[in-house]
């Protein structure tokens, strides 16, 4: 008996459980910041900003960096925190005078 395909139908749907755990933890507009540089031949960096824009079928965020750069975050694999909504704050309000922390 080939259990191939048996396997295949389980694996799919651990991805969508684990894909749908992910989109409710996360949900679009989430802000995030990289803990290390990602695992990559040209990296995001650490200490680097973003925005989640969705979850996908393979649990990776689709991300929009705030370096311009829309690299796919690993979620299992990178290492990054959650934003809270006071730091976006006071982020953007330091953007809108011209002054940045040193």
């Amino acid at each position: 008996m080939n259990l191939f395909p048996l396997i295949i139908r389980e694996v799919i749907r651990l991805n969508d459980k684990t894909a749908e755990y992910y989109r409710r933890r996360y949900p679009s507009g989430t802000r995030i910041q990289l803990d290390k540089d990602m695992d990559d031949p040209q990296p995001i960096l650490a200490g680097t900003k973003g925005t989640i824009i969705d979850i996908d079928d393979m649990g990776q965020a689709v991300m929009k960096w705030d370096n311009g750069r829309s690299l796919s975050l690993i979620i299992e694999h990178d290492s990054f925190h959650v934003i809270s909504q006071e730091e976006n704050i006071d982020e953007s309000e330091e953007a809108e005078m011209g002054i940045s922390q040193l």
